[in-house]
């Protein structure tokens, strides 16, 4: 049986405008609405009907507003992470663990994972995160300390917003 999947919307928020997707294990995607096509292409390899239902989507909106102004560090909701590839889900665990306000590289996640050398592979699977903001890619930087590569929002900028945000002390 092909289960559903719910969508709505997030506005207003600092960052921009967001759409959340949620199946009834739990979230399924964030995205920035500027990025809509991006979002399509998720949802069509997923291949499961999608309605709009943001009564359904509301819990998960409130803890990601919440988060973006400072009312939260930790999301209680679930996540489906039967959305994700295997290499991808094991990445984006080891990414959740990293704590609000902390950063991490990619290649301290690769060694984390058992795979020293795909730092590589690290950065591609955190560059298609589907939960961004709930999934914290954008705590990780690179081995030089600086940052690099940010695909929500507007880029870099959004990333540097965010860990200001939440206290991270950046080189």
């Amino acid at each position: 049986m092909t289960r559903e999947l719910s969508l709505g919307s997030l506005n207003r928020t600092p960052v921009g405008d967001l759409r959340l997707v949620v199946s009834d294990l739990g979230l399924v995607a964030v995205e920035w609405a500027s990025a809509q096509p991006d979002l399509d292409r998720f949802l069509r390899r997923l291949a499961r009907p999608v309605i709009e239902d943001q009564e359904r989507v509301a819990p998960y909106a409130k803890q990601v507003f919440e988060y973006l102004t400072v009312q939260r560090h930790d999301f209680t909701f679930a996540i489906d992470w039967s959305v994700l590839r295997p290499f991808q889900r094991t990445v984006l665990e080891a990414v959740c663990a990293v704590p609000y306000g902390e950063t991490s590289t990619y290649a301290e996640i690769a060694a984390r994972i058992g795979r020293p050398n795909a730092y590589r592979a690290v950065g591609r699977a955190n560059a298609t995160n589907p939960m961004p903001l709930v999934i914290p890619c954008h705590r990780l930087i690179g081995a030089d300390g600086k940052l690099h590569g940010y695909g929500g929002g507007d880029g870099l900028p959004t990333k540097e917003w965010l860990l200001q945000l939440e206290g991270a002390v950046l080189a």
